[in-house]
């Protein structure tokens, strides 16, 4: 690729050496090539600053004008914190100018491989059952670091999952803090309020107006973890309007397959459950998810057999049944053939809906989660879990 093309939108580098917007929402992301690189300290013997890594890409993130510029300072604050005590966001390297019209940029880590919604996209048939633990074993670690320091997401989708390199799976890092969050009340309707975020992912309780974010990002987590196991996006076939927000409170998620692993079915169950006080904690998932991502480690490398490796197993083989007898089959691996209706929208937008029906499970789903806790109770968590 030659080095003034922006691999994004194939944009020439303008005289600045940034190209054009290359994607929307809220605020505006330029591909740029930050030429002198970044400071690193003030060389006192020279009498200039210390640069490093010359001709860097990187990734100009450039806020819309209704953006509360506090919101903005939120943010940057955010991927400092997040960053520099638990590596979990996207690098922050500080802020910058548009050159022609001075509105403020933050300058950030270019994520080549994109955000995971796309990845999955692609790549989801080369993506085995290891990797897929792992990935949810990571990013449940990445969710209860930040937690740890009090900072709930609001916004957390696959979009906003970024890596420069995603079979490193510890190259995943999140992005887009402190916009998503409740806004404000409507002046011409107090009962509605106004959001900015995907709907798809929004908890249930936000939904309807609750005011409480500590478990939202779980219930997110939850929809995110079906997408990575299935490659399919949730509720891609109808449109994500008003009534999508109405059945999602009074129970509807994405149907997992039957073959799924049980023991992953039952923790997607759980982040999505309405009773917020039965949802688990970052936590409770790192806990559960290293234990299975583990297991199934030592299943392939040792043989070493486990309730979570036996699962697997049988998924695999139902999987490689169904593709040798029908082809066009739908499979735990070849998500490629849904359908994704005109409306369904997976980019975040303002959302502004009347005062919803307070959240509720879907008729049988507490039943069947109960069945499945009971079924897997002899399966316990072990804090002292050797890494790799």
């Amino acid at each position: 690729m030659p080095s003034n093309i922006c691999p994004e939108c194939d944009q020439k580098d303008t005289s600045y050496n940034w190209c054009k917007p290359c994607k929307g929402g809220f605020g505006t992301i330029h591909y740029a090539r930050w030429i002198d690189g970044y400071i690193d300290k003030w060389d006192i013997e020279n009498q200039q600053w210390k640069r490093y890594y010359k001709d860097q890409e990187v990734a100009l993130k450039k806020f819309d004008n209704f953006v509360n510029f506090k919101d903005v300072l939120n943010e940057m604050e955010i991927h400092l914190k997040t960053n520099n005590k638990y590596d979990a966001s996207i690098q922050f390297y500080g802020i910058t100018q548009d050159p022609e019209t001075h509105s403020y940029m933050m300058v950030l880590q270019y994520a080549k491989d994109g955000n995971l919604r796309e990845y999955l996209k692609i790549n989801f048939n080369n993506i085995n059952w290891k990797q897929k633990l792992f990935n949810l074993y990571n990013l449940s670690e990445r969710f209860m670091n930040i937690h740890k320091l009090d900072i709930v997401h609001q916004d957390f989708h696959p979009g906003n999952i970024l890596s420069s390199d995603f079979k490193d799976t510890y190259c995943m890092y999140f992005s887009d803090f402190g916009l998503s969050k409740l806004i404000g009340a409507n002046q011409n309707n107090p009962e509605k309020k106004n959001m900015v975020d995907l709907l798809p992912y929004i908890a249930p309780e936000v939904l309807s107006g609750d005011e409480e974010y500590t478990k939202t990002d779980v219930y997110s987590f939850g929809i995110i973890a079906y997408e990575i196991v299935t490659g399919i996006p949730p509720y891609p076939d109808i449109p994500h309007d008003e009534d999508l927000a109405i059945k999602i409170c009074n129970g509807l998620r994405p149907k997992i397959s039957f073959h799924t692993p049980k023991l992953i079915t039952r923790v997607i169950m759980r982040c999505w459950d309405a009773r917020v006080t039965h949802t688990l904690t970052f936590k409770e998932l790192y806990d559960e998810l290293r234990k299975y991502y583990n297991d199934y480690r030592n299943y392939l490398r040792e043989g070493i057999n486990s309730e979570i490796g036996i699962q697997i197993k049988k998924a695999e083989e139902f999987s490689a049944n169904q593709e040798s007898t029908n082809t066009t089959a739908t499979t735990t691996t070849t998500p490629l053939n849904y359908q994704t209706h005109p409306q369904a929208i997976y980019t975040s937008r303002l959302l502004n809906y009347s005062k919803l029906p307070k959240p509720k499970n879907e008729e049988n789903s507490e039943r069947e989660l109960e069945e499945l806790t009971k079924s897997f109770s002899h399966i316990t968590t072990n804090d002292d879990i050797d890494e790799f």
